[in-house]
């Protein structure tokens, strides 16, 4: 066997170990077994909603369980087949499985990115909000590529963008925005974007060139449907409404429709200026509070899941996640995966895929589960 055959072959043995990681392999046979059992009773149609929900499951795990033999087995029988063809010194039976080994190597990569997606929420639209950190126009300034950046990202997916809110800098640049991202997987694509990002360069607004290191926060937190049921008790919460702040023109309101709603036990505030009315600026701040409340409540179930403090998703102003590098030299590189792109102008324009698979990827290998239950 050739010696690059022999490493595709280790890859995706490697490959194929950490999706049986990720499944929990013999869990999910006895789970598989039980739920097959259950569809067989009569009796489990008496609630449709909790039928429907176990044979979805049982679908689900059903297709990930075959998937992962299906490539097992078509990797033993191309290596068994390159033997063969070996053996016998027919070189076409050589080189069609070592064909269908790289093809294969682009299966499991599918399959990796498809069970990396496959979280309780990860299908869902996402929102998406950006902070400026101290310092001023510079950090405003940064808020606003990064903005621009993400909006970049879902555009080249095709994904809906709507700016739900924007609260401008003095000078130039945003304090804070927030955006809708409509797509599938829009936020298990993005939901390793979350906490500080950190930029350095000459800045332009200094009249002496020096250069400056700026802050950002991202925190990305998923749509939720109806199924999901998070109550909030209105004695809870503090709601407040001012006018929009926007670069002026006919589409700034005069009155005061945006709405800001402050959740008091946990300090999380989010808010809504998309709209003119502010009844329906007042529906979308609501359903972005419960988005937040269910973030949060996926944070603390995979913390716990994880059980160490290294693998914990905790969002903090001291947490960096990526630098931003466009001078002395030019690089992005994550501080989380390790991984480096020498051109910030790509990944600023939205080439963002290397850092989230990476992100992903690693979440895999650390065991974290994203298998969690419903919130009642």
């Amino acid at each position: 066997m050739r010696a690059e055959t022999e490493r595709l072959v280790d890859e995706i043995k490697q490959a194929i170990s950490l999706l049986r990681r990720h499944f929990d392999w013999d869990q999910a046979l006895k789970r598989l077994d039980y739920l097959n059992m259950r569809s067989e009773d009569a009796s489990l149609w008496n609630d449709p909603q909790e039928a429907q929900k176990l044979m979805r499951e049982r679908q689900s795990l059903d297709d990930g369980i075959n998937a992962i033999k299906g490539l097992s087995q078509a990797l033993e029988d191309n290596i068994g087949l390159i033997e063969l063809g070996e053996e016998e010194g027919d070189n076409d039976i050589v080189a069609e499985a070592e064909a269908a080994i790289r093809s294969l190597s682009g299966e499991v990569k599918a399959r990796q990115i498809e069970t990396m997606l496959s979280g309780e929420a990860d299908a869902n639209d996402t929102y998406i909000e950006v902070h400026a950190g101290a310092g001023g126009t510079e950090s405003q300034d940064w808020a606003s590529m990064l903005l621009r950046m993400y909006t970049r990202w879902a555009e080249r997916r095709r994904f809906k963008v709507e700016v739900l809110e924007v609260h401008d800098g003095e000078e130039a640049g945003i304090k804070s925005a927030t955006l809708s991202i409509k797509g599938h997987n829009a936020y298990g694509w993005l939901k390793t974007e979350s906490g500080v990002h950190r930029l350095v360069r000459i800045s332009p607004y200094d009249s002496n060139a020096r250069r400056h290191t700026s802050f950002a926060s991202v925190w990305v937190y998923p749509v939720i449907d109806d199924s999901i049921q998070i109550d909030i008790a209105e004695s809870d919460v503090r709601i407040d409404t001012y006018r929009s702040s926007g670069a002026g023109g006919q589409h700034v309101n005069t009155t005061d429709s945006a709405v800001r709603i402050t959740h008091i036990p946990t300090g999380i505030a989010v808010a809504c200026q998309a709209e003119r009315s502010q009844h329906k600026n007042r529906a979308k701040a609501w359903e972005m509070l419960r988005s937040r409340l269910y973030e949060e409540e996926l944070k603390r179930r995979e913390a716990e899941a994880n059980a160490t403090e290294a693998a914990k998703t905790d969002i903090g102003w001291g947490h960096q996640i990526r630098s931003y590098v466009l001078q002395p030299y030019q690089l992005v590189k994550d501080l989380r995966t390790g991984v480096e792109n020498t051109s910030p102008d790509d990944v600023l324009d939205g080439d963002l895929d290397e850092f989230m698979e990476a992100s992903l990827s690693q979440r895999i290998q650390g065991g974290g589960s994203e298998a969690i239950a419903d919130i009642d």
